[in-house]
């Protein structure tokens, strides 16, 4: 037996259709014709507001005179032959010009040489994103990138960001997995670039992006703070939420600054930055010093001995710079005294419900540098490790108001002390090391590729359990350095407390003897420590 259709009558889908057809044919026809009145029309909208906008703009006085203006021109227009006519020409004409479409078209695609970059790119991945058991493989020798690559972007012939995807049964969990890719990657896109990843897990999605270097001629200056907050360099400006303003060559402009907070509400109250010979972990300590100095006071120990701290020797607000093994020991161990007095001095307000003393609240920075060299001029002569005595100002120092910093070289890491690795919570690594040694001091791998070249205060930096940054250290060399460039030495000199103004250099009168230091500059030699310790000895 053999189905009979439906009746038409009974089945309106292909009338529908029909129906639907024609009127998309109508429209798409409607919009042909009607082209020119529509950017006729549109172009009279803009004219329109326009003409409001410079009505808004013009003051009330003037407006009266373009009125009558306009009228003169308007009769003129009118009495002329064939006037009004040509001046409906031109107001559509000009209406037909503002009006017409300005989208610029869009791309059709990449050009020849960047699709064989991108297939060639796709080809080196098969062997690490593909397996011979998928029935449908997502990466295959004979397959597009097309499918596998859900964006890209090039700038000047050479590729700067690449969105891809992955198969699920990739092993992305696993670090040496990621490893291999990372490398091939960074090996294909160029080389002499840094390059971020970004891992989506949940969605197999792989993002790569180039970083454009990161500026190195911003030199020390007051960077706009509050208290507690110290900039220890810059980074992307999509790795943190804030920027400041920073001058650079007399324009000012904003950059993203790695802030760290100190104070007794901070969770990293203590830094340790580590570097080899050269790549700035001197010239960060000086700029914590200088940005230090607005709302505190500061104690440096140098245990390198070279003097690169001589320029904050008598500066009100720097209580000692100490150099040599007794000074630097009895600096700490009146540092710990100090301490342990603003813990009394806080538990006893806090008790009585009264606030702190104004000693008490005020900054005190214990910032040391090369604390290895004095632990091995101690052991040479029998005395104790100075770095104990930084046991009291790491352990209760966030109470108490005092923040430690230490720097010292990275092949020295095993002579120091347990309590200094286990306290400081924000970390600093400059200059060109292997990615396992950056993650053995952050304690977290870095998600960018290691930079080609590396200049001084380059390197990275993590505070907490925060995700590893880029760091740029503002350069802040030694002023009384020889080889310091005048302009850098004037932007250190400025932010000095208590500099005065460099006499001209053409008076060939004799130097005038030094000025003694400000009466609220306290030098803190060995006598005075131990006077000041024996004050302070409870019970």
């Amino acid at each position: 037996m053999v189905r009979r259709p439906l009746p038409s009558i009974l089945s309106s889908r292909p009338a529908l259709v029909r129906g639907r057809d024609l009127a998309r044919t109508a429209a798409d026809s409607a919009t042909d014709v009607l082209h020119p009145v529509i950017t006729i029309g549109r172009g009279m909208r803009r004219q329109a507001a326009w003409a409001g906008g410079w009505w808004g703009r013009t003051a009330k006085e003037q407006r009266g005179p373009a009125l009558l203006l306009a009228a003169a021109g308007v009769v003129i227009v009118v009495m002329m032959p064939y006037g009004p006519i040509l001046a409906v020409v031109a107001l559509m004409a000009s209406a037909a010009w503002m009006g017409r479409d300005r989208n610029s078209p869009a791309p059709a695609g990449p050009s020849e040489a960047e699709g064989v970059r991108l297939q060639s790119l796709y080809e080196a991945l098969v062997p690490y994103l593909s397996n011979a058991a998928d029935p449908a493989p997502l990466y295959a020798h004979d397959g597009s990138w097309e499918k596998a690559f859900s964006s890209h972007e090039f700038q000047d012939g050479r590729l700067v960001r690449l969105h891809l995807r992955y198969p699920a049964y990739f092993t992305d969990g696993e670090a040496d997995s990621r490893a291999r890719v990372e490398q091939l990657l960074h090996a294909k896109a160029g080389r002499g670039r840094e390059y971020r990843f970004d891992w989506n897990e949940e969605e197999n999605q792989l993002t790569l992006t180039a970083l454009p270097p990161l500026p190195t001629d911003v030199v020390a200056q007051r960077f706009v703070t509050s208290p507690g907050e110290t900039v220890l360099g810059f980074t992307d400006a999509d790795a943190v939420q804030r920027t400041v303003p920073v001058t650079v060559g007399g324009e000012t402009k904003d950059a993203p600054p790695v802030v760290w907070r100190t104070g007794a509400r901070s969770t990293e109250p203590h830094l340790l930055a580590l570097g080899q010979p050269g790549t700035g972990t001197t010239s960060l300590l000086r700029s914590i010093a200088l940005q230090a100095l607005v709302h505190g006071d500061i104690v440096v120990i140098d245990g390198s001995g070279t003097g690169e701290y001589a320029c904050l020797a008598g500066r009100p607000g720097v209580l000692a710079v100490e150099d040599g093994l007794l000074g630097a020991s009895a600096t700490l161990e009146w540092a710990a005294h100090e301490t342990e007095r603003r813990l009394i001095a806080v538990n006893r307000a806090r008790q009585s419900g009264s606030p702190a003393a104004d000693d008490v609240r005020r900054p005190l920075w214990i910032l040391v540098d090369r604390p290895t060299a004095l632990t091995q001029l101690a052991l040479a002569e029998g005395r104790p490790d100075p770095q104990g005595l930084l046991d009291v100002p790491l352990r209760h120092g966030r109470t108490a108001n005092v923040a430690v910093a230490v720097a010292d070289q990275l092949d020295a890491t095993e002579t120091l002390a347990p309590v200094v690795i286990a306290q400081t919570r924000a970390r600093v690594v400059l200059g060109p090391l292997p990615p396992e040694h950056v993650a053995a001091v952050l304690g977290a791998p870095q998600r960018t590729t290691p930079a080609a070249e590396v200049p001084p205060g380059r390197g990275y930096a993590r505070l907490g359990t925060g995700p590893v940054l880029r760091l740029q250290v503002p350069a802040t060399p030694d002023p009384y350095d020889e080889e310091t460039s005048p302009a850098d030495r004037d932007c250190v000199l400025a932010l000095l407390p208590g500099a005065a103004p460099a006499a001209p250099a053409a008076t060939p009168e004799p130097e005038p003897d030094p000025e003694p230091p400000a009466p609220e500059a306290v030098s803190l030699g060995k006598d005075a420590v131990v006077r000041t310790v024996a004050d302070l000895e409870l019970g």
